[in-house]
């Protein structure tokens, strides 16, 4: 989704404390969890699906999930601003600075129209440009990604209490494989340019994947690479991303740079961008 540009970035808006990235991703799951009650409620009616001026869907569970989304981290992290999907689509002034989070209430939206099962809820914070801490939450599966100083995941149902630390599995990326690389593909953006792409790689299997799940199979382990060339957000992406770079891996942009967060001259635009697991495999250029 393409924000309607009223943006402000000012950078003296956050001179808080060093953060511990444990804790808000912590934090960021005890809300995720919550506001998914309210997507899987709409998830089991009519979702009123609509159009947004971009063109992009948009239903009930994206509105409902955000609203309980800001009300709670209001509450907990009152001293970070928030860029959210549904706000900025309304044009609502959005503030990022230094230190901001980052909120899509339902990444995916087609996915959960089609009943498929591969939505899932992100919330990222941004920390001198690069995600430091995630959660993504996949609720009609009750499997829970957390990104912070290390990535893990569980299993955990939509409203139940976060499991803790203790009961929770460590995830890894893994090293490309030399008998051929996992590659992941949209499955609803497919594009010629991602096929060119990965016509250049050695590429063993492929697997079509929803949402921001696919950086969390490349932070399991179990695939390598995930390239997009299409247009996404950066709430799209930072959720996902933390939890891949706490797992070991790496999303580099078009220059082979760390995907860049905070592009308010870029109304918070990604270009095209590569996921990798293993942050020495060798990649082309993205174009």
């Amino acid at each position: 989704m393409k924000p309607n540009g009223n943006f402000v970035k000012d950078n003296k808006i956050n001179a808080a404390p060093p953060i511990d990235r444990d804790a808000i991703a912590d934090i960021f799951a005890e809300i995720a969890l919550e506001a998914a009650v309210a997507v899987m409620a709409v998830y089991a009616v009519d979702a009123r699906a609509r159009r947004k001026l971009d063109g992009s869907p948009v239903c009930d569970a994206d509105e409902a999930a955000e609203a309980i989304i800001l009300t709670r981290l209001a509450m907990r992290l009152p001293h970070l601003p928030i860029l959210a999907e549904e706000a900025a689509s309304r044009g609502e002034k959005m503030v990022a600075g230094q230190t901001f989070i980052l909120v899509d209430p339902v990444d995916g939206t087609r996915e959960f129209l089609s009943h498929n099962g591969e939505f899932t809820v992100n919330i990222g914070l941004i920390v001198d440009s690069a995600p430091r801490a995630g959660v993504v939450y996949a609720p009609a599966f009750g499997q829970l990604w957390i990104g912070g100083a290390t990535a893990s995941t569980c299993e955990v149902a939509p409203g139940a209490a976060l499991p803790p630390p203790e009961e929770r599995r460590a995830i890894h990326a893994r090293p490309a494989p030399q008998q051929g690389l996992t590659a992941l593909v949209s499955r609803s953006h497919a594009d010629p340019a991602t096929e060119a792409y990965l016509a250049k790689l050695p590429v063993k299997k492929r697997r079509q994947v929803g949402s921001a799940l696919k950086f969390c199979v490349l932070a399991e382990g179990q695939a390598d690479v995930y390239p997009r060339f299409g247009q996404t957000m950066e709430w799209d992406t930072a959720a996902g991303d933390a939890v891949l770079r706490a797992a070991g891996g790496i999303v580099r942009d078009g220059a082979r740079r760390p995907l860049r967060y905070g592009k308010a001259e870029a109304q918070f635009i990604n270009g095209p961008f590569v996921a990798l697991g293993d942050p020495t495999a060798v990649i082309f250029r993205a174009r």
